[in-house]
């Protein structure tokens, strides 16, 4: 099978990413940290398998992620922690908003990035 017929496989698990609001990648991509260029390059993983971003997802319609060790959330200063937990957020809803809204791909991105 050729890698464009199997869909996004997660690079942790090596399991398919079902949909975009499962996909690390795109809420990178989101919150502006991959350029659309490099989306076809760029590892793909669920978000529960990068628990380093996913932590900073803070919404009662995602599961509640912690990490242990020196990448936990915990560590940081709260008025860092609290701006990336405001924009993974806000990236993860996007994500959940953007098939809905029938967008283009450049269209993803959070407005004012």
């Amino acid at each position: 099978m050729a890698k464009c017929d199997q869909g996004y496989l997660c690079e942790v698990c090596g399991q398919a990413v079902p949909g975009i609001t499962d996909s690390d990648l795109y809420l990178r991509y989101v919150i502006g940290r991959v350029e659309i260029a490099a989306l076809h390059r760029e590892p793909e993983r669920h978000l529960h398998c990068n628990p380093v971003l996913s932590q900073f997802i803070v919404d009662d319609k995602f599961p509640p992620v912690s990490v242990e060790g020196d990448f936990s959330k915990q560590f940081m200063d709260d008025d860092s922690r609290r701006r990336e937990e405001e924009l993974v957020t806000r990236g993860w809803q996007r994500l959940k908003e953007v098939g809905r809204l029938g967008l283009s791909v450049s269209e993803y991105p959070l407005p004012g990035l």
